[in-house]
């Protein structure tokens, strides 16, 4: 039996364990329904086993999947710290649009304010992207990449329809490279906003169980 509107669950998916405790230092309560945040594993083959396995369960029968964590800017003037809300997501095996994308934009500027959000397509790569391939995805129309979002939300509507959607925290831009997450001030700031993001997040859950008009 599928799961009610009143109750419909909410996955939180994010890659690494820096990630994951930002999220779950950050939570305050006030979703929609049941949240689960699910750490997946780095790289696109994890996150797609990761998910495809928690989406079996029938607990989250239904569940609405958001794609977050940290990714890397592609657009000239991003800097750590921003905020990337993905219209869609791409990588060689499809691409998904994503859901409600305003009502996100809307909200963490709410959660989060003074910070820049950034709108657009959301690429996927299965490798930490540097220099010159910066430019060549940023050519191709995406504004970030990172590694585990489009496998996340690919995964998500082929285990059923499905509201799905990606916001992810710019730690590395064109003009600020990191070498290590923990050690630079741009992971730092990234950090600081992923912790402060989810009653953004729980608002769009929570837009999803409104009767349609």
């Amino acid at each position: 039996m599928g799961t009610g509107p009143a109750t419909a669950p909410l996955l939180i998916a994010c890659a690494l364990g820096i990630e994951h405790l930002a999220l779950r230092s950050g939570d305050r309560g006030g979703a929609g329904g049941p949240v689960t945040v699910l750490r997946t594993g780095m790289g696109p083959r994890a996150a797609e086993r990761a998910v495809t396995e928690a989406l079996a369960d029938p607990a989250l029968d239904g569940a609405a999947v958001l794609a977050t964590g940290f990714c890397a800017g592609l657009a000239p003037g991003m800097h750590p710290g921003d905020l990337v809300v993905a219209e869609e997501t791409r990588d060689p095996d499809g691409t998904v649009p994503c859901v409600q994308t305003d009502l996100l934009v809307k909200e963490l500027v709410r959660a989060v304010p003074g910070r820049t959000v950034h709108t657009g397509p959301l690429t996927g790569s299965d490798h930490v992207v540097r220099g010159h391939e910066r430019s060549e995805l940023f050519a191709t129309g995406a504004i970030a990449v990172d590694m585990e979002s489009a496998a996340t939300l690919l995964s998500a509507v082929r285990a059923g329809e499905r509201p799905v959607a990606a916001v992810r925290v710019v730690v590395d831009a064109p003009q600020h490279e990191l070498v290590r997450i923990g050690t630079v001030r741009g992971g730092i700031s990234a950090f600081r906003v992923l912790r402060s993001v989810l009653p953004a997040y729980y608002e769009w859950h929570r837009s999803l169980l409104l009767p349609r008009r």
